[in-house]
């Protein structure tokens, strides 16, 4: 998670009514508004971080590329690159380019534009189900998230360190695996490996576009956690500025976001101030449902 990916937790619980679900907040911002043929337009939270968060211009790319696309065609791959930093106090225009519509295939380019300049690049593929080979990794051995405590639980000891951050509701439930990474901040470098459960924080519509992109915002949640715990340090502990930089993402079965997965992510690289992290999402039953690589910048002061 990137220093914009905390500031956006405080920002989608910013000012929610009292019993209105903070993930109420995350499906709005990705029910974008159709401003004329292929162009759509989607907003940033009322209180915003100096950047987008990215999880959420590629989750509102993803909408808008799907929203060309027939419903029976499901999406199977995106790539995406950030190429500016997005202002959140202006809306972001998506114009979608239909680049081919095949026979098994459909394919769509989308650019991310504000104040007249390209922030996001994204290529989003889209396939008709058909039948072929099956074959899939196992999941790794961990326990039920029930088993573990929430993440407000046990951010309570660095509360007063992280303030705000460490209190707000959030749109995505996650219960951590290994150890969370501000605890093994404290201990110095560790394995490049970050485990956690997620789901959506409450029910999602039955809208299976809504649900790829909801798990395309939470891909880029805790993702470079496994580059940074390899170093010892943690975004908002230490004087860390990170971005992310691409980002490609899988789709290899069905789901919905708002049950339990698996992010079991990985760093095998990192050098020259970028972090590479790969992540694999498994679903409660030990079904592999996505692959996701991302490279970030990531430098660490002294």
């Amino acid at each position: 998670m990137t220093e914009a990916a905390r500031q956006a937790a405080v920002d989608l619980a910013d000012g929610v009514p009292a019993g209105q679900p903070v993930l109420d907040r995350l499906v709005a911002l990705l029910d974008l508004e159709r401003i004329e043929e292929n162009i759509y337009r989607g907003v940033s939270p009322s209180q915003s971080p100096v950047r987008v968060f990215g999880g959420q211009v590629a989750g509102q790319a993803l909408v808008a590329a799907g929203r060309t696309v027939p419903a029976s065609r499901k999406v199977h791959s995106l790539h995406a690159y950030f190429i500016r930093p997005g202002d959140p106090s202006i809306p972001i225009v998506y114009e979608v380019d239909r680049i081919r519509d095949g026979r098994s295939f459909t394919t769509r380019r989308v650019v991310a534009v504000q104040r007249g300049k390209a922030i996001f690049s994204l290529s989003a593929s889209f396939q008709q189900p058909e039948p072929g080979v099956e074959h899939a990794e196992p999941m790794p051995a961990v326990p039920d998230p029930e088993t573990l405590p929430s993440r407000g639980e046990i951010m309570r000891e660095y509360a007063d360190r992280l303030g705000d951050f460490a209190r707000l509701p959030r749109p995505i439930d996650v219960r951590y695996v290994t150890d969370p990474p501000w605890r093994l901040r404290d201990r110095g470098p560790s394995e490049a490996r970050s485990q956690v459960w997620m789901r959506a924080d409450g029910r999602l519509p039955d809208d299976e576009l809504l649900h790829v992109c909801v798990l395309a915002y939470a891909s880029d949640m805790t993702l470079l956690d496994a580059v940074l715990v390899r170093h010892g340090a943690y975004w908002g502990l230490d004087k860390v500025l990170g971005a992310s930089l691409d980002h490609a993402l899988w789709f290899h079965r069905p789901f919905r976001a708002d049950e339990w997965f698996l992010y079991d992510c990985v760093s095998p690289s990192a050098s020259g101030a970028r972090g590479l992290a790969t992540g694999r999402f498994f679903g409660r039953d030990g079904t592999l449902i996505a692959t996701v690589v991302q490279e970030g910048l990531l430098r660490i002061l002294d």
